[in-house]
């Protein structure tokens, strides 16, 4: 397994990182156990969760996956061998988390107490915000909405109420996701500014059918150092080429969920038609040369991978192993230019 140190903290994440968004819905409790004792035996040593998993967001089952990572923290007693990140949800319409959602102090208070206690634990390495507070593009929604009226709580009043949960020992180093650079930029003006926290991650979609992180983000993550968390590497799954020819395998997330179309448009499609057979020629399984793509990625501090089976886990972080030729590289970027960022 490889380390990497987020720069301006001394967190030292794995260049894998476990994603539990499907822990308590298509994978039990014991599936999750499992799960994390593999991951830890493999090397990683980075956890990625939120308030509002797992997914797809219901309230019977919200908070489920921060249970079950908090009853394998009691049970195996591993907290100081894990970097555990979890998130703060934004605003959205969904009372079954809190009440009148914002990134306000109540909120981001209120949140970081129950997820500690799902967790069972005192402290959170990274706090993240899981979507912005105000109005912008994000989970694949296109044209800037241009909002008209001003937002209720300023980007300065979130960092005061994280700086006050990093002062409470709650919190160690904050973070965002899905956020743009625009975002970013004024979030590090501020907290240098003001003297408040400064965020030490962004957690933004980022795979080969998707690499908008690569226009304006990645410049950042250069020059300021916020490096990225990569969500989604294999496009839902898509880049496997198990959906291919209109194929639902039985259990698949996205034969599961209907809702779970982003990367099924004509040209992703096409797209990951052409990266499928690319790798085949290359006699790569396609699911580790899209995740060693990722892997490779100077930004990427880590790759969230999400699997449902011990199988797809162990394939997964094979991944670090698979060496991405010349000829491969040459290959994907012929790719990329005939079917430019078609499913951002």
């Amino acid at each position: 397994m490889q380390y990497n140190k987020l720069p301006h903290s001394t967190l030292e994440v794995s260049q894998i990182c476990l994603g539990t968004m499907t822990f308590g819905v298509q994978n039990s409790e014991q599936d999750a156990f499992r799960q994390l004792d593999f991951a830890l035996e493999r090397g990683v040593n980075f956890i990625d969760t939120a308030e509002m998993y797992p997914v797809p967001p219901s309230p019977q089952t919200q908070g489920a996956t921060e249970q079950h990572i908090g009853n394998w923290l009691k049970h195996s007693g591993k907290r100081e061998k894990v970097v555990l990140a979890t998130k703060v949800a934004g605003p959205r319409n969904m009372p079954h988390i809190r009440d009148n959602m914002k990134l306000d102090r109540r909120n981001i208070h209120l949140a970081i107490d129950d997820s500690l206690r799902r967790l069972q634990t005192d402290y959170v390495d990274l706090y993240q915000i899981h979507w912005p507070q105000r109005q912008t593009n994000c989970f694949g929604q296109l044209n800037y909405p241009y909002p008209t009226e001003q937002e209720e709580v300023t980007l300065v009043e979130t960092l005061e109420a994280l700086a006050e949960l990093i002062k409470a020992g709650k919190v160690r180093y904050i973070g965002v996701s899905n956020e743009t650079p625009w975002g970013v930029m004024t979030l590090l003006r501020l907290a240098e500014k003001h003297e408040l926290p400064r965020i030490v991650s962004i957690q933004n979609p980022y795979n080969l059918l998707n690499r908008s992180f690569e226009v304006g983000l990645s410049e950042i993550s250069h020059y300021e150092g916020v490096q990225l968390l990569a969500y989604s590497p294999l496009a839902f799954g898509t880049l496997s080429g198990k959906y291919l020819d209109g194929q639902r395998p039985e259990g698949a997330r996205c034969s599961l969920f209907e809702r779970f179309v982003r990367y099924f448009t004509p040209q992703g499609i096409e797209a990951t038609a052409a990266y499928v057979n690319l790798a085949r020629e290359h006699g790569l399984d396609p699911a580790q040369m899209a995740l060693a793509f990722v892997n490779q990625r100077p930004f990427v501090a880590s790759n969230i991978i999400g699997a449902t089976t011990i199988e797809q886990l162990e394939s997964n972080i094979n991944s670090l192993d698979v060496v991405l030729t010349d000829e491969l590289l040459q290959g994907l970027q012929e790719i990329g230019t005939t079917y430019s960022n078609p499913c951002p």
